[in-house]
Formats: structure tokens, C-alpha cells, sequence
């Protein structure tokens, strides 16, 4: 009795949390399209958006799709946690090591863009360009820090 309790709540828990991960996704590709759309738009030259600006929005979208990973991962440690067969414990676990892989990737990658950015800001400021310099996005560094 009580088993079936805990087993339809954790099912219906890892169904929102599937369901916030999915929103999450969503949210995150509309932004970026919106961000590309903008940042294209509102350049002075109808060149390209630079490396810069591309990178800035591949960067936030994968901090999004990170998080979604996560939750992703929990709503399937969730489902698996009452009464697992095999063959469920077989499936998490490679559900959980295929995201793993990816939210390791992804936090690399956003690591690494953050050093590399920390470092221009730095050579900026000894050539005197100053830490408040405008990005491609029209952000300062202080501003895409903070996102």
C-alpha cells in the first residue's frame, strides 16, 4: 500500500521535473535565437555577428542546457529509485554516464570561455581599454560576468 504511494509520487515528481527540464530547453533555444536575431540586427556593418557574439550565446545556451542535464538526471534517479529492476539500474546508468559527459563537455567549455574572457579583460585594462568595455552584445564584461 504504502509502496504504491511512494511509487506513484516519485513518478509523479520526476514527470514535473522532466517537465521543467523541457520548459528550461525551451526557454533557452528561444533566447538564443532571440539573442542571434539581435545581436545581427543591431550591428553597425551587415557583416556577420563576430566570433565574440556567437560564442556569448553558445555559452549561455549550454549553462541552460546544463541545468536542464541536471534536472534531466535527477527525474531519472528519481523514477529508478523505488523498487528498481536490473534493467532499470542498467539504463540509469547509462543515462547517467552519456549526461554526465555532456554536463562535463559543457562546464569545460563554459570554464574555459570564462578564463579565456578574464583574460582579454586583463590585457584591456593594461592597454588601457578599461574593464568597462562594450562586447559585441553591447554588455559590458561586468554584465556577461554576472549572466
Amino acid at each position: 500500500m504504502i509502496e504504491a504511494y511512494i511509487r506513484d509520487y516519485t513518478l509523479t515528481v520526476s514527470l514535473v521535473v522532466e517537465g521543467i527540464a523541457a520548459l528550461i530547453v525551451t526557454f533557452a533555444v528561444a533566447e538564443a535565437i532571440v539573442r542571434l536575431l539581435l545581436n545581427a540586427r543591431f550591428r553597425q556593418t551587415p557583416v556577420a555577428i563576430s566570433h565574440a557574439g556567437k560564442e556569448q550565446i553558445r555559452l549561455r545556451l549550454g549553462r541552460w542546457l546544463a541545468l536542464a542535464l541536471e534536472l534531466l538526471l535527477g527525474a531519472d534517479i528519481m523514477r529508478t529509485a523505488v523498487a528498481p529492476s536490473w534493467s532499470d539500474i542498467g539504463k540509469l546508468a547509462a543515462i547517467a554516464a552519456v549526461r554526465t559527459a555532456l554536463n562535463f563537455f559543457l562546464q569545460r567549455e563554459i570554464d574555459g570561455a570564462a578564463a579565456r574572457e578574464a583574460l582579454q579583460a586583463q590585457r584591456s585594462q593594461s592597454s588601457g581599454g578599461g574593464a568597462h568595455g562594450l562586447n559585441d552584445g553591447g554588455e559590458s564584461l561586468a554584465e556577461r560576468a554576472a549572466s
